[in-house]
């Protein structure tokens, strides 16, 4: 597989940063594949590689992060939206095939619900449903308990790139380690060594997940959707443990009418290079 071409997009405040694999076959469809909350554009690499160009695939940098780390706030779901929105119809391509992963969803939905005639499709991945807290748990506690390590890495600094491939190496959903997981994660670091850090802009993930706890507008999204919209969600969780954010009792409370389709042998980050996403994505 090539490797994808950077572009950027005018949106407010600067340039959102886009990768493109291109399409090898002639009259593929345009898929916009946005990632979650403390990722980048390179974590639809290996999906990239099993599509192998039968697809035009674009992903962005949020804003906030890697290449987009230095776009202006405000931040929040919404801001996210328009930018995938600005990004949809730069493209001059017709309505795209629109697929979010975990904050990504939200994203994605909320994008669909305010520009309906830019969505040919939407498929949400491990994302989109909100819960409320739970009494007495602060929005705080929740959060880090979603996010786990994460958003604890926003705070650490790493001696070389070697440090921060076995900080995520020991990540027990992220096996086996690929070159595809190695170039995603690097592409996250900035700085110089001794002291890299992750790209992540702390208060642009902070303040995007209080929105995915709390945010009225994004937590509706899922369920005023005038775009063909499914949810797939992964069997197990984000540290690979067997409960998943999602199952047909949680969806059933949260009053989901979009179809909604688990995906055996998946964790929340490897249900994006499942074949079933492929499936879906590569449908007539």
């Amino acid at each position: 597989m090539t490797a994808p071409q950077p572009l950027t997009v005018p949106v407010d405040g600067g340039e959102l940063a886009v990768l493109h694999w291109p399409a090898t076959v002639p009259g593929a469809p345009v898929v916009v594949a946005v990632h979650g909350i403390t990722a980048n554009a390179l974590a639809w690499g290996a999906l990239a590689r099993l599509l192998d160009g039968r697809v035009a695939l674009y992903a962005p940098d949020l804003r906030g992060r890697a290449a987009s780390r230095d776009l202006p706030g405000p931040w929040g779901l919404a801001r996210h939206a328009e930018d995938v929105a600005a990004l949809v119809t730069a493209l001059d391509a017709g309505p795209v095939r629109l697929v979010g992963h975990s904050m990504g969803a939200w994203v994605c939905s909320l994008a669909a619900v305010r520009h309906p005639r830019l969505v040919a499709e939407l498929t949400l991945v491990d994302g989109a449903v909100t819960f409320p807290l739970p009494d007495g748990v602060r929005e705080q506690d929740a959060l880090a308990a979603v996010l786990g390590p994460a958003l604890a890495r926003l705070s650490m600094t790493f001696a070389d790139r070697a440090a921060y491939r076995a900080f995520w190496q020991a990540h027990p959903a992220f096996a086996p380690w690929t070159d595809e997981l190695d170039a995603y994660t690097q592409r996250d670091l900035v700085g110089e060594a001794p002291e890299l850090v992750s790209s992540c802009v702390h208060e642009a993930v902070t303040t995007d997940g209080t929105e995915v706890l709390l945010d009225r507008e994004a937590a509706g999204a899922v369920h005023r959707q005038r775009v063909p919209t499914r949810l797939l969600y992964a069997e197990r969780g984000l540290l690979d443990e067997p409960q998943g954010l999602y199952d047909p009792a949680r969806l059933a409370a949260a009053e989901v009418t979009v179809p909604a389709e688990p995906v055996a042998g998946t964790n929340h980050y490897s249900i994006i290079w499942s074949d079933r996403l492929v499936e879906l994505l590569l449908a007539p």
